[in-house]
C-alpha cells in the first residue's frame, strides 16, 4: 500500500469552499458588527465540508471575514474541536481531564492504542480511526468518557470499548 500524498501538498482548488458554505458564512458575518465574530460557526461549516480545516480554506475564510490567517490559526490551535489535519472516518476523542483520569482514562487510552495499533494523534492505516486526547468533554459525572464523531460514550471500561469498536467495524 503506497502512502497517500500529504494533504498540505494538494492543489488549493481541491479545498475551495462550496458556494453554500460561502453564502452561509457571508450571511452570518453580515449579522455581526465585526465580521470576524462569525469565525467559530464558519470554522464549523468548513470542518463539516472537509472533515478538517485545510490551509487553503483558512485563506478563503480570512478574505470572507476580512481578517488574517494568523488570527484564524490562533482560534484553531486554541480549540481542540477543530482538526488541523485530516482525521479518520471515526474520530475518537478520549477525555484525559481529572475526573476521567481518576476513573481510568489512562487504561482506556492504552486499550484503544493497543486495539487500533496507533498512538494518540495518529490515524489507522485504513483511515478508519483517529485517536485524540482532549482536556474535557464535559461529562465528568459519567467518567471515563470518549466521543466518537458526535456521539458520547460514558462509564467506559475495556469491554465496553471493545463492543463500541466492534459496532463500527
Amino acid at each position: 500500500m503506497s502512502a497517500s500524498p500529504s494533504p498540505y501538498l494538494a492543489e488549493e482548488s481541491e479545498f475551495n469552499l462550496s458556494e453554500d458554505v460561502v453564502t452561509k458564512i457571508t450571511e452570518m458575518a453580515a449579522v455581526f458588527p465585526q465580521r470576524n465574530s462569525a469565525l467559530i460557526p464558519a470554522l464549523h461549516l468548513i470542518q463539516d465540508q472537509f472533515g478538517w480545516v485545510p490551509p487553503p480554506a483558512i485563506k478563503q475564510l480570512a478574505q470572507l471575514l476580512k481578517t488574517t490567517p494568523n488570527k484564524i490559526y490562533g482560534v484553531l490551535t486554541f480549540y481542540t474541536m477543530f482538526n488541523l489535519k485530516p482525521v479518520g472516518k471515526y474520530h475518537i476523542q478520549v477525555c484525559r481531564n481529572v475526573s476521567c483520569s481518576l476513573l481510568g482514562a489512562k487504561h482506556i487510552i492504552e486499550h484503544l492504542s493497543k486495539k487500533l495499533k496507533i498512538q494518540p494523534g495518529e490515524t489507522t492505516k485504513d483511515n478508519k480511526f483517529t485517536l485524540s486526547l482532549v482536556e474535557c468533554l464535559g461529562a465528568c459525572g459519567t467518567a471515563p468518557v470518549m466521543m466518537i464523531n458526535d456521539t458520547y460514550y460514558e462509564n467506559l471500561d475495556a469491554k465496553k470499548v471493545d463492543g463500541i469498536l466492534k459496532s463500527l467495524q
